[in-house]
């Protein structure tokens, strides 16, 4: 499981270090890819699979369906950890992202969450006044 809330920097090739406690998790291959607001997802090979197999279902009658495919598929690439815990961004990615210099590497449960550190602070102040506010959650998830 991913937690936790990490700041890097990007190197002059586009590459960023990955926490220490992450690296064992991607040993079997990960996945960036494009993900809401503006940042970038690193999958597990397997937690990868699994958006294969869900965005598979979508139907393609709908052209949002196919739109969000056609985004998140382009914009995927498989990574490996280098021996520093590296992992190299494309150009694409980095554009996406607005990742320049100071990133911020978010462990969120099930993914990694790459984001500019001035993004991050925004969405992060967001998201805690939320979390600081709500007042019922169900169980299932519905609801939030």
């Amino acid at each position: 499981m991913f937690l936790g809330e990490y700041q890097h920097s990007l190197d002059e090739k586009g590459r960023v270090v990955l926490p220490k406690k992450f690296r064992d998790l991607l040993k079997g291959g990960a996945f960036v890819t494009p993900g809401q607001e503006h940042c970038l997802y690193v999958f597990t090979k397997e937690r990868f699979e699994e958006e294969v197999d869900r965005v598979g279902r979508l139907p393609r009658t709908d052209r949002r369906a196919r739109n969000y495919a056609r985004s998140f598929f382009a914009g995927a690439g498989e990574v490996s950890p280098d021996k520093q815990g590296r992992i190299q961004l494309s150009e694409k990615q980095r554009v996406y992202a607005s990742l320049e210099a100071d990133v911020t590497v978010v462990g969120v449960a099930d993914r990694i969450e790459i984001w500019s550190t001035a993004a991050w602070e925004g969405i992060a102040a967001e998201a805690d006044e939320y979390f600081s506010t709500i007042e019922e959650v169900l169980s299932d998830g519905e609801g939030i």
